[in-house]
């Protein structure tokens, strides 16, 4: 435990929160959570990402054993990326995360509206 009562295995735990919460790594989890994908597909289904952060997101999530990368040896190269099986447990969490919002759209946008009107 250090100074303030954090215990190793809740600082931990944060780094990998803060990896798996974070908006790119959500997307490619819930992205993949159907299929094997290759990168290009991985790119163009996610709007907004660069190439370059679909790279790190993908090396991240690779590293932290949700994802598994496997190249092909052909010409042009093949690589595609599937969740493995403790990213599926955690396309379990995703999914339901994502069905929330999606589902609650209209009321987060009628909170903003009226918080924005009352601080004006």
């Amino acid at each position: 435990m250090d100074a303030l009562g954090h215990t190793p295995a809740a600082c931990r735990a944060r780094e990998i929160l803060d990896r798996v919460g974070g908006k790119w790594s959500l997307s490619v989890i819930s992205h993949l959570g159907a299929d094997t994908k290759r990168f290009t597909e991985l790119n163009r289904g996610i709007e907004g990402i660069s190439h370059r952060m679909l790279t790190v997101t993908l090396r991240d999530l690779e590293r932290d054993g949700i994802v598994s990368r496997t190249v092909y040896p052909v010409m042009p190269p093949r690589v595609e990326y599937t969740l493995t099986p403790v990213g599926h447990t955690l396309f379990d969490l995703v999914s339901g995360l994502v069905t929330w919002a999606e589902g609650h759209l209209d009321d987060i946008d009628a909170a903003r509206a009226a918080y924005d009107a009352r601080a004006e």
